[in-house]
């Protein structure tokens, strides 16, 4: 049944004061458990953990992760599952709004509570010496591998680096705080050695320049930098190239492909875009309003594509070759996620709707050993 009621007048939706009290009230009561259970004091045994397949490096496991809004619960990751395997990159893709970010934030665990918050699931990553379930981590504990052994590459460098420290100063930090009694010389050698890892010419007169005298291209070459500084198993790089050039997309992109190998590390990218997907990734993951909708290898996904809305973005891929003037765009709305609806989420905008897609959300359906599909069309029986 739907929190809201129908305004006669505008034909829009609204909440009355005693429905928003409600919500504020039980909000304020699963904010306050949740809060507590992150900030627990336990022993490590309680979030060390398994891997399900020992060729993984990260797994993620039925995870929900939701805001809690005045209007209601935003269920931002509704149940979202994909592994990653060690010395593999990941591609993420999906129109804004569908849960990328959201996953790799949950990953951090740089939601920002109280009104952000894991719910539930599972994030089983594979440290050096450990397997931790992150999800179970309190945040007294997370400092064990974030920056450390999993790195963020975030997606416009000038609002994550500081203006008023050098590149050095803050480059300098990352070491001095995953390498404990590490001396000056020691930290700004390590920076100037991250700095030609990246392809930065001159890195001593980098190191001692302020963000704002740097090119973008520059200053996200430093980001990668600074992610690589602690040699992480991991890397998250949550649409790196969005601010570029398309020659200075493609300098990092090669950047990343050359220093995956180097590393002997793992890349969980995130991107819009679908040309880059198909150049980087070794495996694709597609989500859709808050769920993976289709998984597969690089090959599967570009090549034989099988949910509709899969379809729909490869569709929408402006080609040189396209006899129509008109890009093509998927009709319709993602569904408001305050309110999401029991069927397949994507029923509405969706050309091969069928009857069956009107009952109970479709669960994943495998086609082959690496190709998953959420959908009723591939269910046994259906054409």
């Amino acid at each position: 049944m739907s929190i809201f009621k129908k305004d006669k007048k505008s034909g829009g939706n609204y909440l009355s004061g005693k429905e928003v009290r409600a919500i504020a009230k039980e909000n304020k009561k699963v904010m306050k458990e949740l809060e507590a259970y992150k900030n627990r004091k336990c022993d490590e045994s309680e979030y060390l953990t398994e891997m399900k397949g020992e060729e993984n490096i990260l797994e993620i496991d039925d995870l929900h992760s939701y805001f809690f809004t005045e209007q209601g619960v935003v269920k931002a990751v509704n149940g979202v599952s994909f592994d990653i395997p060690k010395n593999k990159t990941v591609g993420i893709v999906g129109e804004s709004g569908c849960g990328k970010s959201v996953t790799s934030m949950s990953v951090m665990r740089l939601l920002q509570g109280p009104t952000g918050q894991i719910v539930s699931g599972e994030i089983r990553f594979h440290a050096k010496e450990k397997i931790f379930d992150i999800a179970k981590m309190p945040m007294r504990d997370i400092h064990k591998i974030r920056g450390s052994e999993i790195a963020m590459i975030f997606q416009e460098p000038m609002t994550s680096l500081n203006p008023i420290f050098t590149i050095g100063e803050q480059l300098d930090e990352v070491t001095f705080i995953n390498k404990k009694g590490a001396s000056k010389e020691e930290a700004k050698a390590k920076s100037i050695e991250m700095l030609n890892l990246v392809g930065i010419a001159m890195p001593e007169r980098v190191y001692g320049a302020y963000p704002h005298e740097l090119s973008g291209g520059m200053r996200q070459r430093v980001m990668i930098a600074m992610a690589l500084a602690s040699d992480p198993r991991l890397i998250i790089a949550d649409e790196p190239t969005t601010a570029l050039d398309v020659t200075i997309q493609a300098q990092i992109l090669d950047l990343l492909r050359d220093l995956k190998d180097k590393i002997d590390g793992s890349i969980m990218l995130i991107t819009h875009d679908l040309g880059i997907i198909a150049e980087m990734a070794d495996y694709v993951v597609v989500m859709y309003a808050g769920r993976v909708i289709e998984k597969g290898t690089v090959e599967e996904i570009f090549h034989n594509p099988l949910h509709p809305y899969t379809i729909g973005l490869q569709k929408s891929k402006p080609t040189v070759d396209s006899d129509s003037d008109e890009l093509y765009n998927i009709p319709g709305n993602v569904p408001n996620p305050v309110n999401m609806p029991n069927h397949c989420y994507f029923k509405e905008r969706c050309a091969m709707c069928k009857e069956k897609c009107s009952g109970e959300y479709p669960g994943m359906i495998q086609v082959s050993p690496t190709h998953f599909v959420s959908c009723h069309l591939y269910e046994e029986g259906q054409k």
